[in-house]
């Protein structure tokens, strides 16, 4: 009679083998079903080669959610949690559902509004969470989101897929290189909803602070129907523009201004190089952008609005900051009692 040891100890192998393998996979929950990247970043991951961090991660569970008071996020909802269903995706009905399926949490929920609201219960878990653009639909949301993630202790970053488009980032990277200015540019849709730049105006805006950095000292603002202009003055007293499109030709783009160089061959190059940072991430990885700079775009983009109120008036981002943190803090307060 052949001896069972061999054969046992292949298939108790196996076992092992299978479990390592369950166990390296990271279950991602998805909270807004409302937008086309929840469909494009899931295609993502689905499609990554083995070698890639996004092989690692997989989406099991998704709450639809969806703004009954803004068409482009509530139309699409029925087609979207179709589509995740036909994957295999456990469609949830509450938040907190969804978060005893997951290990981490991707919110795209289109409506900025919502992520107050949709985020705190992924800050009380401990779950480490990836917040679609914009961050909130106002700088106070901004400063109390980041306030309530300070308080729990959770991990979380935002950005736009512009930040870490090749191109763009490569002036992240290589800190070495000593930037004067930059000016990026981006289609401006507008949202009744939303302060001004947040809703689309955030892909430039974005691309431009990766190029320039924190440190902004006074935005100015000019408003037309069909474009914005935003002058930036930094603290060094560099300048960073952006310019906002709503009519003529659109793309996106970014001059930088260097001390040895001039360059303007960055461009739009996909999702995946975002979500690549979002598979490290949630891996246990490193903040890929730091709490400090993602609310200062958004005193940024408060500030602006707050420049075509006053005609085009200069405004300080620290008096925006100030004024948005005492009524963060009061919404924080009320949050965590």
């Amino acid at each position: 009679m052949r001896p069972v040891f061999p054969l046992a100890l292949a298939i108790a192998m196996m076992g092992s083998l299978a479990m390592a393998h369950a166990q390296s996979i990271i279950r991602v929950g998805v909270i807004g079903l409302d937008t086309s990247h929840a469909g494009a970043f899931a295609k993502i991951m689905r499609e990554a080669p083995a070698n890639s961090p996004m092989s690692k991660l997989k989406i099991v569970a998704a709450f639809p959610g969806g703004s009954p008071d803004i068409p482009s996020s509530i139309d699409r909802v029925p087609n979207y949690t179709k589509e995740f269903q036909s994957q295999g995706i456990e469609i949830v009905d509450s938040i907190e559902a969804l978060l005893e399926k997951v290990d981490a949490v991707m919110l795209n929920s289109l409506d900025g509004r919502k992520h107050l609201e949709q985020v705190l219960p992924v800050f009380k878990s401990g779950k480490r969470v990836f917040i679609d653009k914009p961050l909130a639909a106002d700088l106070t949301d901004a400063i109390a989101i980041a306030k309530l993630a300070e308080h729990y202790k959770t991990p979380w970053f935002t950005s736009s897929s512009l930040r870490f488009t090749p191109t763009v980032y490569r002036y992240r990277e290589k800190s070495d290189r000593k930037i004067l200015g930059a000016h990026a540019w981006s289609p401006c849709s507008l949202e009744p909803h939303h302060t001004d730049l947040t809703w689309y105006g955030i892909h430039g805006v974005e691309a431009l602070y990766t190029a320039m950095g924190v440190g902004c000292d006074e935005v100015t603002r000019t408003k037309t129907e069909g474009t914005d202009v935003v002058v930036g003055r930094w603290k060094d007293g560099r300048v960073g523009v952006f310019r906002g499109i709503r009519s003529g030709t659109q793309g996106y783009g970014l001059t930088v201004f260097g001390a040895d160089f001039l360059e303007n061959d960055a461009k739009y190059e996909g999702y995946e190089p975002l979500v690549v940072e979002i598979a490290k991430f949630f891996a246990g990885g490193a903040t890929p952008v730091l709490p400090q700079e993602s609310v200062e775009i958004m005193a940024f983009i408060q500030a602006a609005q707050q420049s075509s109120d006053s005609k085009g008036m200069p405004v300080s981002v620290q008096s925006v900051m100030e004024k948005a943190t005492e009524q963060a803090d009061k919404k924080v307060q009320a949050m965590i009692r």
